[in-house]
Order: C-alpha cells, then sequence, then structure tokens
C-alpha cells in the first residue's frame, strides 16, 4: 500500500492526515481561532527579568507572554555574528536583556496549556532543504543522515552555496539525495526571504507585534513533512489545491506532480477511516490485535504506557505470550506517540519479562518503531523494573490538549464521588444544619442518582436521621446538578 498525505480543508479549520501503508499515523490541526504560532518572528518587549530563573518575560503582543530562557539570547559580535557560547558559561540573564528592551525574537514552542509560548533570539528560516541561520556561520547536516558519505557531499555542496550568502545552515533529513541545483536554489530562496524580513524588521514600529508570519499547515506540510517514499499529496478543497500547485511548481517541482484534487463526492478522510482514527486517539485505552491493551495516562508531569495481556492467552508458555504481547505493543506505542503528539517525559510499562533477551528485542522493537518519528526523542534502556523511559520533544499540544477541555465535573480526575459517599456526606451536613439552626424541615436538592439512592439503599438510615434530628427531611431532584453537587435548604 501506499504512502499519503491528506489535506482536508474547511473555512474553520485544516487537518493534515499522514498515511503510511494505510494506516493513519500522524495528524495536524491548525484551526481559525487559534493558528499555530511555531517559526513566527515578532518584536518583544522584554517585561520582566527573572535572575533565579535565568529567564524573562517577553509580551509580543498575544494574550499570554512568551517566555525565553538565557540559553535563548544569542549574543552577537562587532559583525553582527553569533559568538559560541558554552552551555555552562551563559552569561547572567541581567547581562543579556533589561526591562523594556525591544528584540526581534521567534516562536520555538506553541502556548501548552497555561503556558505561553517560548521564543528565542536565535532566527532562522525553513525551506524544504535548509535551516537558514543568518547569524551564524555554522554549516551542519541533521543527525538523522546516517551516511557518512552522504553527510559529508550535502555539507560540501552547502558550503559552496554558502559562500556568496551571509550566514550559516543545517541541511535537513529530507534533503538526503539532493542534487547541488536544488541546494543551491533552496540558499538563495532564503537568502531573498531574509532580506525581506530584515526590510519587514527596519520598516516595523519598535512595539510588539509581528514581523513574518511563518507558513500555514497546508503549505508547511508540503515543505516539512514530504519525503520521497510519499507516493500522494490529496487535497479536497479546489481553491487550496491551486495555491498548492503554484507553491510546488515554484519551490518544490519535484513534489508537484504528487498532488491530486480530491473531488468532494465521498469525504477525504471517509476514505481512509481518519475521523474514526481521531476517536479513537482520544480514547484512554488502545485495543492491541491479540487480544492485549495499552493504557495511556496523559498528565502535565508525564505520560505513561500500561501494557495489558487482556484477552490474549498465547499458545505456548506465558513468558512467550507476554513477549508477544510486548512486542506488539512496543510498535503500538510509537505510533500512538506520533498520532496524539505526546511529548515531554513519557514512562512505558510494558508486563515484566525474566528473559534479558526478550527485553532487548522489545526495546530494539520500539527503537526501530520510533525512527521514522521526526521529533527529537531521547530512549533510555530498560530498568530493573521494566520500564522504558524516553522523552520527547513539544513544540506544540498534543492532539487531546488541541480538542478536548477539561471534564466539568470531575475537573480532570477522571473521577466523580460515589452516590453512596455523596449520600454519606449529606447525612454528615444535615446533623450539622439541625445542631446549628431551628426549624422543623430539611429540603435536600441532589443530583437523580444521589436521591434515588437516599430514597431506595439508605431510606432506612433517612429515617434514624429523621429520628435522631427530630425534623423532617424532603428530598428534590435537580437535574442541573452533577453526582457531587447537592444544597441542604431549611424549612
Amino acid at each position: 500500500m501506499s504512502n499519503e498525505i491528506l489535506i482536508n480543508i474547511t473555512s474553520v479549520e485544516t487537518r493534515v492526515a499522514i498515511v503510511e501503508q494505510g494506516i493513519v499515523h500522524e495528524l495536524y490541526l491548525e484551526r481559525v481561532s487559534h493558528r499555530g504560532l511555531v517559526g513566527n518572528i515578532y518584536f518583544g518587549k522584554v517585561q520582566r527579568v527573572l535572575p533565579g530563573m535565568q529567564a524573562a518575560f517577553i509580551d509580543i503582543g498575544l494574550e499570554r507572554s512568551a517566555f525565553m530562557h538565557a540559553q535563548d539570547v544569542v549574543v552577537l559580535d562587532d559583525n553582527g555574528m553569533e559568538q559560541r557560547i558554552a552551555p555552562n558559561q551563559t552569561p547572567d540573564i541581567r547581562l543579556l536583556l533589561r526591562e523594556g528592551q525591544v528584540v526581534p525574537v521567534q516562536v520555538v514552542k506553541d502556548p501548552i496549556g497555561t503556558k505561553g509560548p517560548r521564543v528565542t533570539t536565535h532566527l532562522s528560516l525553513s525551506s524544504r532543504y535548509l535551516v537558514y541561520m543568518p547569524h551564524s556561520d555554522h554549516i551542519g547536516v541533521s543527525q538523522r543522515i546516517d551516511d557518512d558519505e552522504e553527510r559529508a557531499r550535502l555539507k560540501d555542496l552547502t558550503q559552496i552555496a554558502f559562500e556568496s550568502i551571509r550566514g550559516g545552515a543545517i541541511v535537513r533529513t529530507v534533503a538526503e539525495g539532493a542534487t547541488a541545483s536544488e541546494i543551491n536554489a533552496d540558499a538563495l530562496f532564503l537568502d531573498k526571504l531574509w532580506a525581506e524580513v530584515s526590510d519587514a524588521m527596519k520598516q516595523a514600529p519598535k512595539k510588539p507585534g509581528l514581523i513574518h508570519e511563518d507558513l500555514r499547515l497546508a503549505k508547511r506540510v508540503i515543505r516539512d513533512y514530504v519525503r520521497p517514499d510519499i507516493d500522494t499529496i490529496r487535497v479536497d478543497d479546489e481553491a487550496v489545491f491551486n495555491k498548492i500547485s503554484k507553491f510546488t511548481r515554484a519551490f518544490f517541482p519535484e513534489v508537484s506532480e504528487k498532488i491530486r484534487y480530491h473531488q468532494p463526492n465521498t469525504p477525504l478522510f471517509d476514505l481512509f477511516s481518519v475521523d474514526d482514527e481521531i476517536t479513537k486517539a482520544l480514547e484512554r485505552k488502545v485495543q492491541l490485535k491479540s487480544g492485549g491493551y495499552i493504557v495511556i495516562d496523559e498528565t502535565e508531569a508525564m505520560t505513561t504506557f500500561d501494557v495489558n495481556t487482556g484477552g490474549y492467552v498465547g499458545r505456548r508458555t506465558l513468558e512467550e505470550t507476554i513477549f508477544k504481547t510486548n512486542l506488539e505493543a512496543a510498535t503500538a506505542i510509537a505510533r500512538q506517540l506520533r498520532l496524539r503528539n505526546i511529548g515531554g517525559i513519557i514512562i512505558l510499562d510494558f508486563i515484566d519479562m525474566k528473559d534479558p533477551e526478550h527485553r532487548r528485542s522489545v526495546h530494539r522493537a520500539f527503537e526501530k518503531a520510533m525512527e521514522k518519528d521526526a521529533v527529537k526523542t531521547t530512549i533510555t534502556g530498560v530498568s530493573e523494573l521494566g520500564l522504558i523511559e524516553l522523552t520527547r520533544k513539544r513544540s506544540r499540544e498534543s492532539l487531546d490538549q488541541l480538542m478536548c477541555d477539561t471534564c466539568p465535573l470531575c475537573d480532570g480526575k477522571g473521577t466523580v464521588k460515589s452516590a453512596e459517599s455523596v449520600c454519606y456526606e449529606v447525612f454528615r451536613e444535615i446533623l450539622r444544619d439541625a445542631r446549628q439552626y431551628d426549624g422543623d424541615k430539611l429540603v435536600v436538592v441532589a443530583s437523580d442518582g444521589v436521591i434515588e439512592r437516599l430514597l431506595d439503599e439508605e431510606s432506612s438510615a433517612v429515617a434514624d436521621l429523621e429520628q435522631l434530628c427530630g425534623k423532617i427531611i424532603e428530598f428534590r431532584v435537580e437535574s442541573t446538578y452533577s453526582q457531587e453537587q447537592y444544597d441542604i435548604i431549611l424549612a
């Protein structure tokens, strides 16, 4: 089966799915109401400098202030080029920034939760094959290109391309196999783009605001995610299809032949059951084909994956059953990380394996499955507890954070008090009120489930409570109350 990129356009959002061998592996979502900011360049005004954190808050003209660490502040020499400073020798933030100062900054991480965007003064511009760094003279090659000869070839081509261009560049992974003319074309494009950005900086007022906006999702996907193994790019909006076709003919001619317009007879995402995959990706439990399953818990501190055998009983020994379940789970977890865009600290709790070779095999299987992930990931070995720990760079919100709100009933806990527990709280509250206030009657207002239990299973306890308090207790259902809400009214 082929590898495809599906681009679904509506008036309110753009959705992109990367399909590998008929299976959805990555999802990207950009809504008109809150578009992504990564890559945008702003003028930022320093609001607060925090020496204790070696950081500063920057006003870039958005609702929430941006955050910048001292390591993200570039120090320029007299020629306007970046001075190379060892990470452990970063100057005090107070020597780099002062409150009220206006500096150009670039967003490197979108706002996540209550946190504002992360910014840097290490400005860069991206093309298909290169990342241009106007204040650096360094030429580097992506570490994901393993072949030493290819790395040397690409570095030489880039150095030649930048002989007449001020600045440096990083060769991107997708550049593997690129020709000299393609590298040269990218270098010239980036040089021209930086000239436009520089002019915009000179002309823009020195106050918080946007200077340069990165490409929108549909074009950004073409630039960043189209690999040689992508066979087809399908777009279901004719106007966007025409724009992308023009864009690729101008900058990525080798990609233009892969773009197809999808007639709106059948929704594009329905052909590959993408909407079903999105629904599944928001669930806590992932079912494995063997009968086992994975439970995913995403919290602010970390995300955990817990593997269970479930209904899979195997054919031979228990150890063999566990091993096969873990192998299947390793591949499934790698896909879920990409699909849900989970970042930060991640703990994988595989079923405990006694055989050290089985542990190594599962670890190797997981590393192999993660090779296609473009996001920077660091994976540890299997711990004594059978856990694999990893960190995955977080540059944008996860699918759950993008599409879901905190549950107003449980406040994000995932559970609510049982009707029984609420009934006993009501009893204690009645006793307190009966001792403090006069009156002949108390009215309990609560949800249907709680009232039903009070009148049924707890009816004898209610009768005893009436006798103890010397008051009549009545009950009233309030359909808008959650199970934990109740009121006691004196009558």
